[in-house]
């Protein structure tokens, strides 16, 4: 904690120094998915950039409390204030109860995150298990003012808000703007202006997810659960609060705004976000219908796709790239970043058929210092990357006798290496961890699964059960869909 660590800060739109506001403790609250399909490689950059941040901060000494939303409730279509909730509408689309779906793509989404090395967080919350305290939180908005109630629901006042705050410091929106920009909406004639934001929501009867509150049966808004989930774990106070770059405007901005009406001021001392992945310089996304899940990556079962990818391939091209700059999909890059990759692992390999001489004509302190800057310098992974492949130069000469180290700085190379690479960047050496780093189940399964389709549309039911019944005796649970099939290891 002795070296400085200098960090984006969105809010004030600069490079700050790092100071906790309670050191060594630091709170960290990261907006995490919404469980109602399986996570995409959009999931995957704020996963691993806030993986990063977590595992350098501890590096740097800090205690830190990391927490991460579960969405189950409140996150309705188009992320606006009407339409269905996501998780309902799959529900009901699926015939299941919605903490069914909820429970389904949260299995799937942490085998995902543990498939890409990424930490669980200290705290997993759901906002469906927060209800009262997100009920006490719109109450104390409305006791400042800064809420109405209209037929049942509670929306909050944005213009009133701006007139004692600023709304619209986060994303640079300007208030004026908004008003002559927006329009009512129909079936939004219940707000004061289009773009008031709704704290909780009268459910319509048919409505599946509702909870009693003072205003109607119903259930929060999508940007309250974090408001309240954040002050609940970190207190009224904390020091980051992070996310992706597109729930800047509204969700964090509304956040923002909650906080500062109900708490006096802003909860986040640096509010930091990272940038988007794109396909075709498009952000890729479920509404857009463009992305490709992190399944469909391990296993190359996509039509974009020319091949599976591994997920340490996933997340050293992530790295490769600033968390702040956009990061544009295709396979070259992808095939790119296992190539590189491998040449990093056989690297870390190597280290250990390095013999140690008398002198050394290398210094592994600049490797340590170079990664330090780097990372020190807003997280810049491409920079600290940089410098290790600078050093797997300098280890094959010295595998091959072109350079001389001793053994107390070889022992020290291999110590900076594994914690740059494994501890810190959160890399891991998958042909280590099984036979030639490949999945070889995934795509047999897969060719098996195509095989049983093929002979239900040919009808033919006895070879379709065998198939599913011989994959059931070894193990492997087949779960038939309406858009075909899932399975997963029992």
């Amino acid at each position: 904690m002795t070296q400085p660590f200098y960090i984006y800060n969105t809010l004030t739109r600069k490079k700050e120094e790092f100071k906790p506001l309670n050191p060594p403790y630091v709170g960290m609250y990261v907006c995490g998915p919404t469980v109602y399909g399986d996570a995409h490689l959009g999931h995957a950059r704020p996963a691993i950039t806030f993986d990063v941040l977590f595992r350098y901060l501890r590096h740097l000494g800090y205690k830190v409390r990391y927490v991460r939303n579960i969405t189950d409730v409140g996150h309705l279509e188009n992320d606006a204030d009407e339409g269905e909730d996501k998780v309902a509408k799959k529900a009901r689309l699926e015939s299941l109860e919605p903490m069914e779906v909820v429970q389904y793509y949260l299995n799937r989404y942490h085998k995902a995150m543990e498939a890409l090395n990424v930490l669980p967080p200290s705290i997993e919350p759901h906002a469906s298990g927060h209800i009262i305290e997100q009920i006490e939180y719109i109450k104390k908005i409305i006791e400042a003012g800064y809420a109405y109630v209209s037929n049942g629901s509670v929306y909050f006042d944005v213009v009133k808000y701006n007139k004692d705050h600023h709304y619209g410091k986060l994303s640079g929106r300007n208030i004026d703007d908004l008003l002559n920009t927006t329009r009512e909406l129909d079936g939004q004639s219940e707000k004061h202006n289009s773009f008031d934001f709704a704290l909780w929501k009268k459910a319509s009867p048919e409505h599946i997810m509702r909870w009693p509150s003072p205003w109607s049966d119903g259930f929060p808004g999508w940007h309250m659960e974090c408001s309240a989930m954040s002050t609940r774990y970190l207190g009224e106070q904390f020091d980051i609060h992070g996310g992706g770059m597109d729930l800047m405007f509204p969700h964090h901005e509304c956040e923002i705004a909650q906080s500062t009406a109900a708490l006096g001021h802003d909860s986040a001392k640096y509010w930091i976000h990272n940038n988007m992945i794109t396909i075709n310089g498009q952000k890729m996304g479920k509404s857009l219908g463009n992305f490709i899940t992190l399944e469909e990556l391990f296993t190359g079962n996509h039509k974009l796709l020319t091949q599976a990818y591994s997920p340490m391939t996933i997340r050293f091209f992530v790295l490769q790239a600033h968390y702040r700059s956009t990061l544009d999909f295709s396979n070259e890059a992808l095939q790119a970043a296992e190539k590189g990759l491998d040449r990093l692992m056989k690297a870390v390999e190597a280290l250990d058929k390095i013999k140690p001489s008398e002198q050394s004509t290398v210094d592994p302190a600049e490797l340590e210092t170079r990664c330090r800057e780097a990372l020190d310098d807003d997280l810049n992974s491409p920079m600290a990357i940089s410098a290790l492949f600078d050093w797997v130069r300098i280890i094959n000469q010295l595998v091959e006798g072109q350079q001389r180290i001793t053994a107390a700085d070889l022992e020290k190379l291999r110590e900076i290496v594994r914690r740059y690479v494994f501890d810190i960047l959160g890399l891991r050496d998958e042909k280590a961890a099984s036979a030639g780093g490949k999945d070889l189940v995934s795509p047999l399964v897969n060719m098996l699964l195509d095989l049983r389709q093929a002979a239900k549309t040919e009808k033919n039911w006895a070879l379709s059960d065998k198939i599913r019944d011989e994959l059931t005796a070894i193990g492997i649970r087949v779960k038939d869909r309406k858009d075909g099939c899932d399975w997963e290891i029992e």
